[in-house]
C-alpha cells in the first residue's frame, strides 16, 4: 500500500475560496489520478478556529499553522482572500518561504501573491499575480521577473492571478504528478471550453486505470 502525502491548505477569514476550487477537488478524487489516493488535503490555519470563506462556508481546520513544517508536507497551497492586503499578518508567508527553502512545493493565488512578495520570495523567481501594479505596492525587488502568464511555474513554486483558478489547478496537477500528461490536457481544454470532445479523450485515455 502507498503511502499517503499530504497537501497542506492554508484557510482563514475572507478566504476566496473560488480560486482553489479546481485544485481542491482535483487532489481528492481518485478519479483519472495516475496513482488514485496518492494524496489527501489537510486545512491549516492561524488560530486553529473555524473560518469563514468569502462564499460564506465555514471550515473547520485540521491544525494550527504554528505546527507545521516542509517534512511534513507534499506542497502548502494559499488562497487570495483579504487577509493579505492589509500586510499585516505574514505567518503563512513566511512559512511558504521556509517550504521553498527546503524543496518543497508552494502554490499562491490572489493576495497570496503579494503576502509571498512582502517576504521576499518574488524577488528572484520568475511569477505573476493580478497585475503588476499590484505586487508594486509591496515594494519588493523582483518587478523584472513578473510574467504576464494567467499561471507561472518556476521550480518549486506556482503563482497565478485571481481570474486563473484552472490554470492555477493545472500547475499543481504538474507538479504534484497527479495525472498522466495526456489524461491532463484532457481535463484542462474540457474545463476551459466546455467541449464534450474532450470528455470523450479523457473517458479513453483512462480506460483500464
Amino acid at each position: 500500500m502507498q503511502q499517503q502525502e499530504t497537501v497542506h491548505l492554508f484557510v482563514f477569514d475572507t478566504l476566496s475560496d473560488w480560486e482553489i476550487g479546481y485544485a481542491i477537488a482535483g487532489i481528492n478524487n481518485p478519479m483519472y489520478q495516475k496513482r488514485p489516493g496518492r494524496y489527501r488535503v489537510k486545512t491549516v490555519s492561524l488560530a486553529n478556529e473555524p473560518i469563514t470563506t468569502a462564499g460564506g462556508l465555514t471550515v473547520l481546520p485540521n491544525m494550527p499553522l504554528g505546527q507545521l513544517t516542509p517534512e511534513q508536507s507534499a506542497m502548502f497551497i494559499l488562497p487570495g482572500g483579504r487577509l493579505w492586503d492589509d500586510g499585516k499578518d505574514l505567518e503563512a508567508a513566511s512559512l511558504a518561504k521556509r517550504f521553498i527553502a527546503a524543496g518543497v512545493p508552494v502554490a499562491a493565488i490572489c493576495g497570496a501573491t503579494a503576502g509571498l512578495a512582502r517576504v521576499g520570495v518574488l524577488d528572484l523567481m520568475r511569477h505573476t499575480s493580478n497585475a503588476p501594479e499590484y505586487l508594486k505596492f509591496t515594494g519588493y525587488l523582483g518587478a523584472a521577473l513578473y510574467q504576464n502568464e494567467r499561471a507561472v511555474a518556476d521550480g518549486k513554486l506556482i503563482t497565478a492571478g485571481a481570474t486563473a483558478p484552472l490554470e492555477f489547478a493545472r500547475e499543481i496537477f504538474r507538479q504534484l504528478d497527479v495525472y498522466d500528461d495526456d489524461v491532463l490536457d484532457a481535463w484542462f481544454g474540457l474545463f476551459q471550453t466546455g467541449n464534450p470532445a474532450y470528455y470523450s479523450v479523457l473517458a479513453s485515455a483512462t480506460q483500464g486505470s
